[in-house]
């Protein structure tokens, strides 16, 4: 995982955590991890080790029912953290489609030229402020064999993940 300021500091707040706890958990200063929740520094490789340790936990009964249901489902759907893209479940359908296992793999990569442009106008819509919870998107091919999407629509959702971060299940409309 990485340790970026919002996410250490959104854990932390998650797991009710002061950061005098932390600091004294990891024998440094609260100084130290106040300035790594403001990005002003960066945690070692032996503190972001500590730190994955620390913040290590099961997923969440609501987490693991909806990968559950993504990954069973006969819709053609996937679910990626919405600010990563990471791959976090895809149903046989999607799978299907793919030449390759995807799980933990960053989607953004794949994406055609009209998910790059809806990607885009994300901010100017909403989405980020949750102004916007679901939106039909045009897609066009990507030219792709290994992770092929052709023209179609898709209908992006958020949806908030037990760790404070959002999800987007993708579903295939067409």
């Amino acid at each position: 995982m990485i340790f970026m300021g919002r996410t250490l500091k959104r854990l932390r707040v998650l797991n009710g955590m002061k950061q005098t706890h932390v600091a004294e958990l990891l024998r440094v200063t609260q100084a130290t991890v106040s300035r790594w929740e403001a990005g002003v520094l960066t945690p070692s490789d032996s503190q972001r080790q500590a730190l994955e340790r620390l913040f290590a936990r099961t997923p969440s009964a609501a987490d693991a029912a909806l990968k559950r249901l993504v990954e069973t489902s006969a819709a053609k759907v996937h679910l990626i953290c919405d600010h990563s893209h990471r791959l976090l479940a895809a149903s046989p359908g999607r799978r299907a489609e793919w030449r390759r296992e995807m799980i933990g793999e960053p989607m953004f990569r794949y994406a055609s030229e009209e998910i790059r442009r809806a990607e885009s106008e994300l901010d100017d819509l909403g989405w980020h402020d949750c102004r916007v919870a679901s939106l039909a998107v045009e897609t066009g091919p990507n030219g792709r064999d290994d992770v092929p999407i052709s023209a179609g629509r898709v209908l992006w959702e958020r949806i908030p993940l037990a760790d404070g971060a959002m999800g987007r299940l993708v579903t295939a409309l067409s």
